[in-house]
């Protein structure tokens, strides 16, 4: 296990949340699924998991829009 830094998070069109983290040691960036989305049908998208960078450009990310009140 490493020291990891927290570089955001994005939500797939299939629904997952995904992070991405830096090691600090290395500074090697790490992408893991956070979260399954509920209609994901993609058996390589697991909890917990590490995802290659190639598979996030195969579906694209649902842009976060967020207002402050």
């Amino acid at each position: 296990m490493s020291l990891v830094r927290l570089l955001g998070f994005t939500t797939l069109a299939c629904g997952c949340v995904v992070g991405r983290y830096r090691e600090v040691a290395s500074s090697r960036e790490v992408t893991y699924v956070e979260e399954k989305g509920k209609t994901c049908g993609s058996h390589g998208h697991r909890r917990n998991h590490t995802i290659a960078i190639e598979r996030l450009t195969a579906v694209a990310p649902v842009p976060l829009v967020s207002k402050a009140s």
